[in-house]
């Protein structure tokens, strides 16, 4: 099942780079930041001395002092943790559907970044955030079952944010629905795909990690050709209409 291959993919992904690769990346690398996906070197310091001597201070101190430090830990934790959590739902989530529009509308030949705040505008916020949250909850769900199912469904509900990207009004219940039926079939073929890339991923990891940087503008341009890939499948095949999609000016 299924008419695309790993190799057309590519091409297609290299040819819409050509004329706007930088644009790509940086795309890519704020995406990369505001989920905290940014490689980074780090280095650890030996210090036995100062190690023995912080070991002896925090060893005297009086077990109240002790108690109150863990404490405001705990509640600092919480307080980062939740803040996090918030950032992920309502930034994270409607961002990454503006950064999978542009490279829709890229691999269409337009590369546009004005498209970065489609998820943002009025009207399709929250239809986008309640949507991404749903198929995310879902996944987690899955992955507190087992991780195998959990690892299928994350390809299930992977088409998501490029449906919302579409119309981010299509509803949180059939925007999962949708993307589980245009992966049927496919979704063996999408890990493999994502198999395909750790070449680029191990040579990416020179120089402190930084190549990967300049490897997933790639990645996102070869995953947004899969989606159109997968559309234009489940349009023929009559699982969704192009008035559903938003498709009919396009």
């Amino acid at each position: 099942m299924g008419t695309w291959t790993r190799q057309e993919l590519k091409y297609r992904a290299k040819q819409s780079l050509r004329t706007s690769y930088w644009k790509g990346f940086l795309v890519s690398l704020l995406l990369a930041f505001i989920t905290g996906g940014l490689p980074s070197c780090s280095s650890q310091v030996s210090g036995g001395s100062r190690g023995s001597s912080i070991r002896t201070e925090i060893g005297g101190m009086d077990d109240g002092i002790w108690g109150m430090i863990l404490l405001i830990g705990i509640v600092v934790a919480i307080v980062v943790g939740l803040f996090m959590l918030a950032f992920h739902i309502f930034v994270t989530s409607p961002f990454t559907v503006g950064v999978r529009k542009y490279f829709i509308r890229s691999a269409e030949g337009d590369a546009n970044m004005n498209e970065l705040g489609f998820g943002f505008g009025k009207g399709r916020y929250m239809a986008a955030v309640v949507s991404m949250l749903w198929a995310k909850l879902l996944n987690f769900l899955w992955f507190l079952l087992l991780v195998i199912p959990g690892i299928v469904k994350a390809y299930a509900y992977s088409m998501v944010p490029y449906l919302l990207a579409d119309n981010p009004t299509i509803g949180r219940k059939r925007a999962v629905e949708l993307s589980n039926r245009m992966t049927r079939g496919h979704k063996l073929r999408i890990f493999v795909l994502d198999l395909s890339f750790i070449g680029w991923y191990l040579l990416g990891t020179l120089a402190c990690v930084v190549g990967v940087l300049f490897v997933m503008p790639y990645y996102n341009a070869v995953k947004a050709e899969l989606y159109l890939a997968i559309r234009r499948e489940a349009l023929e095949e009559g699982l969704c209409s192009p008035e559903e999609l938003n498709l009919v000016n396009v």
